[in-house]
């Protein structure tokens, strides 16, 4: 079965890839693992501050994937499998990648400004990965998007 891999956060670019990601794995009679990244926090002298803002954080990231899995399951009759993890993006991807070697692809939308910091990294180091990598260009629309379909 062929699993594509997408990372969710509120821009319009990761709502693209997940329409790409869910067509292709339709198309494949796939899966679609949906992972909502959560970046550490700045460091705070007190540490009950630090843990509240990683708290509040991760909740945020949680009801955001938790929606797009919503959106993905009324659309699909599917439901994906949903993770949050905190740590450095690239880090987490990679980690994510290492222990689930049953993704068949990484999905990625790119923005129009190309100020995309895991579109970046993972494209200059795409020869490293365990898995082909997508970028969809993030300013599609679901129109476009189904025309390649």
């Amino acid at each position: 079965m062929r699993v594509y891999l997408v990372i969710i956060d509120e821009s319009p670019e990761a709502k693209v890839a997940m329409t790409y990601a869910s067509r292709l794995a339709l198309q494949a009679g796939g899966q679609v693992h949906m992972l909502a990244l959560v970046p550490p926090q700045q460091f705070s002298a007190f540490g009950g501050v630090q843990a509240t803002m990683e708290e509040e954080a991760r909740s945020r990231a949680e009801v955001m994937v938790t929606s797009a899995a919503g959106r993905y399951f009324s659309e699909s009759g599917r439901m994906p499998v949903i993770s949050v993890e905190l740590g450095e993006p690239e880090r987490v991807v990679r980690e994510y990648l290492a222990t689930h070697p049953e993704i068949s692809a990484l999905v990625l939308g790119a923005s129009r400004d190309g100020a995309d910091p895991l579109v970046s990294h993972f494209s200059t180091h795409s020869g490293t990965l365990p898995c082909p990598l997508y970028i969809v260009p993030g300013d599609w629309v679901p129109e476009t998007v189904e025309d390649q379909f």
